[in-house]
């Protein structure tokens, strides 16, 4: 199915949770913020939260520094 991430449309599988989507983006273990048609995700739902064909996803990950 597609979705759309951070503006481009990306194809994941069918009923890809949002942390198989993390996970297809090379992100895992980094500090994110995900949110699904404009709805945050809490990090305790990206395993059971499933995504939808057409779904608009914005992943942030938080850079550190001074």
């Amino acid at each position: 199915m597609n979705i759309t991430v951070n503006g481009e449309v990306t194809h994941v599988p069918d009923n890809c949770s949002v942390d198989e989507l993390i996970e297809q983006l090379c992100l895992s273990g980094r500090r994110l913020a995900v949110e699904v048609n404009q709805d945050i995700v809490p990090r305790s739902r990206h395993q059971s939260q499933r995504l939808a064909e057409g779904d608009v996803v914005e992943v942030v990950h938080a850079i550190g520094g001074g």
